[in-house]
C-alpha cells in the first residue's frame, strides 16, 4: 500500500509541461521536419528528372526543361536495354563487386576476430597498421598499382579491379567487426572448448552467425563502395566491353552529348540496380548498424 502511494506521489510530483516548452518542442519538431524534407527533395528532385526525361524528346527538353512527358517516348529506353551494351556492363559491376564483397567479408572477419580474441605482442600496434590504412587514399596508389597489376597480368580482368578494391575496403571493415566480435561473451567461446570446438568451429559455427547484422552491414558497404567505384575500372579496364555501369555511363554521355533525352535514360537505367538494392538491404542496413551500436 505504501508502495502504490509513493509511486502515485511520485508521478503527481513531476510538474506538467510549461506552454513555452511545448512551444519550444514543437519548433524543433518543425525544424527537423523541414529540414528532412528538404534533404528528400534535393535526393529525390534530380532521380525524378532524369527518369522522366529519359520519357521526353532532346527538343522538348530544351523548350521547356522543368516540363512533363507529352507525349511519353518509350524509345530511348528501349534503345539501350536492347542494346547489349547495358547489359554487358551490369553483369561486368555485378560480378566485380561480388568478388570484393566476398574477400572483403571473408578477410575482414578473419582478422577481426584474431584481433578480438587473441592475445599476442604487437596487436594493438598492428591493428592500429591496419587502421591507418584509412589515412592512404586509392588515388596516390595509382602508379604503383597499374605497374604491379601490369606485371603479373591482371591487367583487362575483373580480379584486376576486385582485389585492389578489396585491399582498400578491409581496414575500414576490420575496425567495424572487431568491436562487435569483442562483445560476444567468452563463456559462449569457454562452452564450446568444453564442448571440442576448435576455436576456428567457433569462429565459423558461433560467432559468424551470431554476427549476421554486422557482415551484413560490412558487406553491404563494400558493396556500394565498389559498386560506384570509378577510377580503378577506368584505369584497368579496357573497353566497353569490360567496363562498368560508371564507365558505361560516362562512355554513353560523352559519345551521345547532344541527345540529352538519350543520356538521362542511359543513366536512369544505371540508377536502377542501385536503387533497387538500396530498397531490398535498408532494413537490414539500419539493423546491422543499431544492433553494432548497441553492443559497442
Amino acid at each position: 500500500m505504501n508502495v502504490d502511494t509513493g509511486s502515485t506521489s511520485t508521478r503527481h510530483s513531476q510538474p506538467p509541461p510549461t506552454v513555452g516548452s511545448r512551444v519550444r518542442s514543437l519548433a524543433g519538431d518543425t525544424l527537423r521536419w523541414i529540414a528532412l524534407l528538404a534533404v528528400a527533395v534535393a535526393i529525390v528532385v534530380p532521380i525524378a528528372y532524369a527518369f522522366l526525361g529519359g520519357f521526353r524528346s532532346t527538343g522538348a527538353i530544351r523548350n521547356d526543361p522543368a516540363g512533363l512527358p507529352d507525349p511519353w517516348n518509350v524509345d530511348h529506353y528501349l534503345d539501350a536495354l536492347t542494346g547489349g551494351t547495358y547489359w554487358q556492363q551490369l553483369f561486368n559491376s555485378i560480378v566485380i563487386s561480388v568478388i570484393t564483397v566476398a574477400i572483403v567479408v571473408l578477410v575482414s572477419a578473419l582478422a577481426a576476430y584474431v584481433f578480438a580474441r587473441f592475445q599476442f605482442p604487437g596487436r594493438e600496434a598492428l591493428y592500429m597498421l591496419f587502421a591507418m590504412g584509412l589515412l592512404f587514399p586509392a588515388a596516390v596508389a595509382v602508379l604503383p598499382l597499374y605497374i604491379l597489376l601490369r606485371t603479373i597480368g591482371l591487367l583487362d580482368n575483373p580480379l584486376g579491379v576486385a582485389l585492389p578494391q578489396a585491399a582498400f575496403g578491409i581496414p575500414l571493415t576490420i575496425i567495424i567487426l572487431r568491436p562487435f566480435f569483442k562483445s560476444i561473451p567468452v563463456e559462449l567461446e569457454d562452452a564450446a572448448s568444453i564442448d571440442g570446438c576448435s576455436r576456428f568451429g567457433f569462429f565459423w559455427r558461433i560467432l559468424l552467425p551470431l554476427s549476421r547484422p554486422a557482415l551484413a552491414t560490412v558487406g553491404i558497404l563494400a558493396l556500394v563502395a565498389a559498386w560506384n567505384s570509378f577510377l580503378l575500372p577506368l584505369l584497368i579496364l579496357g573497353g566497353p566491353d569490360q567496363w562498368t555501369l560508371p564507365l558505361g555511363v560516362l562512355n554513353f554521355s560523352t559519345q551521345y552529348s547532344q541527345d540529352v533525352a538519350a543520356v538521362l535514360a542511359y543513366t536512369s537505367l544505371s540508377m536502377v540496380p542501385a536503387l533497387l538494392f538500396y530498397v531490398l538491404a535498408e532494413r537490414q542496413l539500419i539493423g546491422g548498424l543499431t544492433s553494432g551500436a548497441i553492443k559497442g
